[in-house]
């Protein structure tokens, strides 16, 4: 597992520098941006859902957006489960055989000035089968300060609707403090209540 979590760590760092390509951001800048005064976090979890007699009375994992940076996750390639929500309709991931899911968390919403979005994901439970999977989170260090990366807002400048910051500026930590107590629930309030935090602070 530490071979693992080492790799897919590398992993993240590459498909961080990809993002700042696609971009226009100067190399490095999403690491540094995560980095706070200890650098990034990272951690690996397993997650296992045993069969559900009754799948339409109880979720596996209920709907929600991750709050971190970004997400690598190996599907279960046998069993089915994880959906996102895309245009308001709940759409199936289907397992494929030594693919990795990508999932993009509410830092990177952020820091990209809404150019990428954090997704909406639940996982059903099903009948018959065993469903794991692994998932590696590649988050900003607790005191990292998170804000809209500033080429980013003066390219919207063009754009009426991104002319200035879509988003606050927060500490991470204090944003994790948030989300725990609000996981389950849209992501929108949770951006709102970190402005009016700033703003009576």
């Amino acid at each position: 597992m530490k071979q693992f979590a080492s790799e897919v760590q590398k992993l993240s760092e590459k498909l961080l520098e990809l993002l700042c390509e696609n971009l226009g951001l100067e190399p490095g800048y999403l690491k540094q941006a995560f980095a706070g005064s200890n650098g990034p976090t990272f951690g690996t979890k397993v997650s296992a859902y045993p069969p559900c007699p009754r799948p339409d009375l109880v979720n596996g994992l209920r709907a929600h957006t991750d709050a971190g940076g970004i997400i690598l996750l190996f599907q279960d390639d046998q069993v089915s489960g994880l959906q996102l929500l895309k245009d308001g309709e709940w759409v199936d991931v289907p397992p494929v055989r030594h693919a990795i899911v990508v999932n993009i968390g509410d830092q990177l919403e952020v820091i990209t000035n809404g150019r990428y979005k954090s997704v909406m994901h639940q996982v059903l439970t099903r009948p018959d089968g065993n469903r794991m999977s692994i998932a590696s989170f590649y988050n900003p260090g607790a005191d990292a300060v998170i804000f809209p990366a500033p080429a980013l807002v003066a390219a919207a400048d063009a754009d009426e609707e991104r002319a200035e910051a879509a988003y606050p500026r927060f500490v991470f930590e204090d944003y994790m403090n948030l989300y725990v107590r609000h996981k389950f629930e849209a992501k929108e309030p949770r951006f709102e209540a970190m402005k009016s935090a700033i703003a009576t602070a």
